[in-house]
């Protein structure tokens, strides 16, 4: 299992929002570089960077952030937040991501979304499925869709992706344990999948526990940097 730090960009700055809510957000770093090279050092190799403004305004725009960061470390940056066009797109991989973070649109214009999967492949995606009360949550999180979870899987697993990050949006930022149940329901369902976990991770017992699930990898936020898991023991646990 591969764990995945993530750095949340407003205004430039490295912050964490509570349960996708603009208004917690607190200001962890001014210097997101730092944080990227810092999980560097530390041996990690992936990153989950994300455009929060972008997100906001259905439209990239810390895509300077992303350059840096893949100009200046060798992680391998999944990008997201606000990826609405073919420009975005564009945008995104000129600028140094591995993977296409792809949420909203998803949603929003699945003919676009599948055109891009032809055009730069399925691999090189990475399909964001947010959720409240397992249902898909998209715009940043503000719009609650009736789409079920597992019926948006099914949908793009069937057009060839693999590689779902899932957010329990009640528990983001909560650090108060990730959805388990959640997960095993869908590793269940879909056998092929390479399912990322995300929220509510706030000790180590809680990544072994997603491991011992059968998640491939695990995006880690607000646990880090609030210390309540160092970088060390991320360093040392078993990938």
């Amino acid at each position: 299992m591969v764990i995945i730090p993530a750095i949340d960009i407003l205004n430039g700055k490295c912050v964490r929002l509570t349960q996708g809510d603009y208004e917690q957000k607190k200001i962890y770093n001014e210097k997101p570089l730092e944080v990227a090279k810092a999980f560097e050092d530390a041996g990690l190799t992936r990153l989950h960077l994300v455009d929060l403004d972008g997100a906001r305004a259905g439209k990239v725009k810390n895509w300077k952030v992303l350059e840096l960061i893949a100009g200046k470390t060798s992680l391998k940056i999944d990008f997201g937040g606000g990826i609405q066009s073919s420009e975005d797109i564009e945008i995104s991989f000129d600028a140094g991501a591995r993977w296409a973070t792809i949420g909203s649109l998803a949603v929003r214009n699945e003919e676009l979304f599948y055109d891009w999967l032809i055009q730069y492949e399925p691999d090189n995606f990475l399909l964001g499925a947010d959720v409240r009360n397992e249902k898909i949550a998209i715009n940043g999180w503000l719009e609650t869709t009736e789409i079920r979870i597992i019926d948006f899987i099914r949908k793009y697993m069937d057009k060839g992706l693999r590689q779902i990050f899932c957010t329990d949006i009640g528990k983001d930022g909560m650090m108060q344990g990730p959805s388990t149940d959640l997960y095993k329901r869908i590793i269940a369902e879909f056998h092929k999948i390479y399912l990322i976990a995300s929220g509510g991770v706030g000790t180590v017992q809680d990544l072994f526990e997603l491991k011992r699930l059968g998640c491939e990898g695990v995006i880690i936020g607000k646990a880090i940097y609030e210390g309540k898991i160092t970088l060390k023991e991320l360093s040392v646990f078993d990938l």
